[in-house]
């Protein structure tokens, strides 16, 4: 049976919109294999579900200024959880000198609420929007949901208090007993003026 020439063209034109050329704003193997598990990070206007390169049209800081929902449909109820979002290449990643630089962290978040889109738990660091130094390059905004232990309390120590930066992430974990985190999530960019 032949095809129409007329459902070729159209089959053409919107198969191009799907189509990715490998540009330096392709995702690597490593980075696109950072996510699992079902995390939702929620923006205004920007929903991230999975592992991506914002486009430069929404890079600037606007749209990042408040601290975006998260959902996690994958969260018991019963269960309590440590939100962590970080920025490995800190002040770069080529030269990351201050990763892992802490931009969110939140413990006893409820299980109930992550169901629903919502953190309800004890913020230890106050949201911080990305905001990658220009000529920097891309930068991996990474969110991490780790289960949080029942009957631990989770805080931070006083030297990682005083600053964000340089904050050894892995220590943490190991402190408190996290193990793997249950969902990851990550986006790149860079500034909006590069």
């Amino acid at each position: 049976m032949a095809v129409p020439p007329p459902f070729l063209v159209l089959c053409a034109c919107v198969l191009g919109f799907y189509h990715v050329e490998t540009t330096p704003d392709t995702l690597s193997s490593l980075d696109s294999s950072f996510c699992h598990g079902g995390l939702e990070v929620i923006y205004p206007g920007l929903d991230v579900d999975e592992c991506f390169i914002i486009p430069k049209n929404l890079r600037s800081g606007s749209i990042f200024l408040t601290a975006p929902q998260i959902y996690f449909s994958g969260a018991n109820k019963k269960k309590r959880y440590v939100l962590v979002m970080v920025d490995p290449d800190a002040p770069s990643r080529t030269k990351p000198t201050s990763a892992h630089w802490r931009h969110w962290l939140v413990v006893d978040v409820q299980g109930g609420a992550l169901k629903k889109g919502h953190i309800h738990g004890t913020t230890l660091t106050d949201y911080y929007p990305p905001s990658p130094p220009q000529k920097s390059g891309f930068h991996r905004y990474q969110f991490m949901l780790f289960e949080q232990p029942p009957d631990t309390p989770v805080s931070l120590t006083e030297q990682e208090k005083s600053s964000r930066g340089k904050w050894d992430l892995q220590a943490f974990i190991t402190r408190f007993g996290l193990g793997e985190p249950v969902a990851t999530l990550q986006f790149l960019t860079q500034n909006y003026k590069d």
